[in-house]
């Protein structure tokens, strides 16, 4: 594990210590979390791009023109 120091508005330092309470656990395990978390979502969902980048396209067109929106 790593010590870091981190720099924050009164405001979120505030925040940070009601909900490290609210969760029974201290202000720095709550950062080390929200992190954690972040790096999954965020690891997850460039999986999720880079998949949909590499597949295989099969989309198919007869060559005849879209239909004409009727006029009602």
């Amino acid at each position: 594990m790593k010590n870091v120091t981190v720099t924050m508005e009164d405001s979120v330092a505030e925040w940070a210590r009601l909900e490290a309470a609210r969760r029974n656990t201290s202000v720095s395990r709550l950062v080390g979390e929200l992190l954690a978390e972040k790096m999954r979502h965020d690891d997850a969902y460039e999986r999720a791009m880079q998949d949909w980048l590499h597949r295989e396209r099969a989309w198919v067109s007869s060559g005849a023109p879209y239909p004409v929106r009727s006029e009602g």
